[in-house]
């Protein structure tokens, strides 16, 4: 009996499928072929919406008055000629306008004195060229007083342009001195993305790079656009060095100011080696992935670039056209048994 036994389990061994312990187990696995492609380096970083500098115009009162209107709101949108505010000269800036006018007049009826006393021969040549240079002095100063608008009693200041109120430091009521900056508006069409760059990712950046504008708050509102400027220190609030890239005008519409948005800014193309997002695992020390050689798990430790769209960039550890484990790959170690399923 005992050799019969012996018999049936030496038997086990050339027979297939005689016990089920007789093959090792293998575990279903899906590969994919790692391939060589042009990359394009996409680094995507945050910013927010700001006007830009030169289209922000800054309304100053040319001379001191009182608030009796303000007709604009912070963030408010206006259209050119549109009334902003109302104020009411100071009497000593009417004053002041009133004692230039009468200058004038004086000035005049003193260069027609020394005129008259000119033909006399009561009067020198100079004397008239002096009084026909004060009369023009007059007036120059009455005229810039009127450009400032002290000849009026009461007047109220419009947009020069179209654009949105960014600034508003009067309000009904206040008395303000000359040289107060009351509002500023910047250009509804000019705005600039101002976006925040790790030091370490600058090299590669330069002026004219594209980038790729997408609103935060709505996801269908994008913009396409270049770097213009790359700031030269770390901003001491975010920690992080500024690029800015403007909003093209036909887009500007869309964005709010103040708004946050990220970005795609695309970086100078490569060649590398891409394979499925997938492939990669990590440990915690190190990322791998497993290869199919022989029917059974290599596992090959990998350096990794840039991912982009569900790709993984390999700078080291596979080559082009080796296959690599996509999926199945969580259950494998190193040497086990695998079997590609479809």
């Amino acid at each position: 009996m005992k050799n019969t036994w012996t018999i049936i389990l030496g038997l086990a061994f050339f027979i297939p499928g005689a016990f089920a312990w007789a093959e090792p187990p293998s575990t279903a696995v899906q590969t994919s072929t790692a391939e060589e492609q042009t990359i394009h380096d996409v680094l995507t970083v945050y910013g927010r919406v700001q006007p830009d500098p030169d289209a922000v115009q800054t309304i100053s009162l040319s001379h001191a008055g009182l608030i009796t209107r303000v007709a604009v709101r912070l963030g408010q949108r206006v259209k050119r000629g549109e009334a902003l505010f109302e104020m009411q000269a100071a009497p000593d800036a009417y004053n002041q306008y009133l004692q230039a006018r009468d200058a004038v007049d004086y000035a005049a009826r003193e260069l027609k004195r020394q005129e008259q006393l000119l033909k006399e021969h009561l009067a020198t040549r100079s004397q008239v060229d002096t009084a026909r240079k004060a009369l023009a002095d007059a007036k120059s100063s009455l005229r810039a007083m009127q450009a400032q608008g002290a000849n009026k009693a009461a007047q109220t200041l419009r947009a020069p342009i179209d654009g949105i109120v960014t600034a508003l430091t009067i309000s009904r009521g206040d008395r303000v001195q000359a040289d107060t900056a009351a509002l500023a508006i910047a250009g509804s069409n000019r705005l600039i993305a101002v976006l925040g760059v790790e030091p370490e990712d600058l090299p590669g950046l330069r002026t004219g790079t594209p980038v790729r504008l997408h609103s935060v708050f709505a996801s269908d509102t994008t913009a396409a656009s270049r770097l213009t400027d790359i700031h030269a220190m770390i901003n001491p609030r975010t920690g992080l060095v500024d690029v800015l890239a403007p909003i093209p005008p036909e887009n500007a519409q869309q964005f709010v100011i103040g708004s946050y948005l990220t970005a795609d800014i695309l970086r100078e193309a490569h060649t590398g080696i891409l394979i499925p997002r997938s492939a990669v695992l990590r440990d915690g020390r190190e990322a791998y992935l497993f290869s199919v050689v022989q029917g059974r798990a290599r596992r090959i430790t990998v350096r990794t670039g840039v991912l982009q769209n569900g790709w993984i960039e390999i700078l080291s550890g596979v080559k082009a056209g080796q296959q690599v484990v996509v999926s199945g790959n969580y259950e494998l170690r190193d040497g086990m048994a695998v079997r590609e399923s479809r």
